[in-house]
């Protein structure tokens, strides 16, 4: 390959190793290439990135080797399925870290499960459904990482080996309430990073006396106890108001000496109200959710952009895999080929969403990338 293709994103990936023990008539880089243009380019599952490859053949003779000619959609999905996710991912993840920053030395790492929903094998058995879970910097507006759920765990145990392989020096990583515990907050913690986690009741004495105590705070309107406040209004321009408030406290205290050195560095508490008014209707809807957090400043607006941005990851994320790149309507089952053709959609929309040459959409930017090929290969080598 020449140095131009090699000089960008792919140069992350060069000591990916091959699952392959003999009989091996297609390089692995050629099969890494091609699949990540396909998928960039709207394909949608094996077969279609082999016919992508058949069409483009004459342009990847330009810089793969091919000494085969391109691979067959079972040779595909049969690497696919074999390759490392764990290896895929620490090269993802150094690909990832060396992307421009857009933080200014502060970053907003929220983190969030999802199932692809038609991975699993029978339609009478969901037990094999693959899940992940995903490290969504808001400011970059890219995945810095994803792991998949192990078979027979859970998110909780999933968390942990996904923060090792971040930087969380300086950043803020937000967590809904199933990744409220605390061997999360104290990882987090020892790496140098604050973390802004929701209670609920899976942490039942935390949420009782955090709920409590904000609760009566609130009606007693802080009543000589230190606080921030913070009020937002969205306007009605899909037929509702919605209210936000934020109030934060840093009388942690007031938890209780036992509570409090069971997690490590709870500096502050927010309770968060959502009042949303349906104006065709009338009807009112209020909504309070609770968080514990380790930043020390009581700054209400602060918590609640962290708090908002956090569920820019269902948009911003879950939503364009969903309608973007069809992630819960695909059906691949086989080994690791769920997971890391989901993996290579995610390196796709982020070289998309990197990309500022051109003022249109993520699916645009697709259709440009399968027609033009300057362009297509501008994005694996900016």
């Amino acid at each position: 390959m020449d140095s131009q293709a090699t000089g960008g994103t792919l140069r992350f990936f060069g000591d990916l190793p091959d699952p392959r023990a003999h009989n091996v008539i297609h390089k692995l880089h050629d099969i890494l290439v091609i699949a990540i243009c396909a998928v960039i380019c709207g394909a949608d599952g094996w077969a279609e990135v082999e016919e992508f490859g058949r069409s483009k053949q004459n342009w990847f003779k330009t810089f793969l080797d091919l000494p085969c000619g391109i691979p067959s959609h079972d040779t595909f999905g049969r690497v696919f399925a074999k390759l490392d996710p764990e290896a895929f991912e620490r090269c993802f993840t150094a690909w990832t870290g060396a992307l421009p920053s857009t933080t200014g030395g502060w970053k907003l790492i929220a983190i969030d499960g999802k199932a692809i929903r038609r991975s699993f094998e029978h339609g009478w058995d969901k037990s094999g459904m693959t899940q992940l879970v995903s490290a969504f910097v808001q400011a970059n507006h890219v995945v810095f990482s994803q792991l998949a759920v192990a078979d027979n765990s859970n998110e909780i145990e999933t968390i942990p080996r996904l923060l090792s392989l971040l930087d969380l020096a300086d950043a803020t990583v937000t967590i809904d309430a199933i990744g409220c515990q605390r061997q999360i907050a104290r990882q987090i913690v020892q790496a140098q990073g604050n973390y802004v986690l929701a209670v609920k009741d899976n942490q039942p004495t935390l949420h009782e006396k955090v709920k409590k105590l904000l609760d009566e705070a609130i009606l007693e309107n802080f009543d000589q106890m230190p606080h921030d406040h913070f009020e937002s209004i969205d306007g009605s321009d899909h037929g509702r108001i919605e209210t936000r408030r934020v109030w934060v406290t840093d009388q942690v205290q007031w938890l209780g000496d036992e509570l409090l050195c069971q997690w490590p560095s709870l500096a502050t508490l927010a309770a968060v109200e959502s009042k949303r008014e349906d104006l065709a209707s009338g009807k009112i809807g209020t909504e309070r959710r609770y968080f514990i957090s380790s930043l020390t400043n009581r700054d209400a607006r602060a918590m609640a952009n962290a708090v908002r941005r956090h569920w820019a990851v269902e948009n911003q994320l879950h939503w364009q895999l969903d309608v973007s790149f069809n992630e819960d309507q695909r059906r691949i089952r086989k080994g690791h080929g769920a997971e890391n053709y989901s993996r290579l959609c995610r390196l796709a929309l982020n070289l998309l969403k990197q990309d500022k040459s051109v003022k249109i959409g993520i699916h645009g930017k697709r259709l440009k990338a399968g027609w033009d090929e300057p362009y297509l290969l501008r994005l694996l080598t900016t």
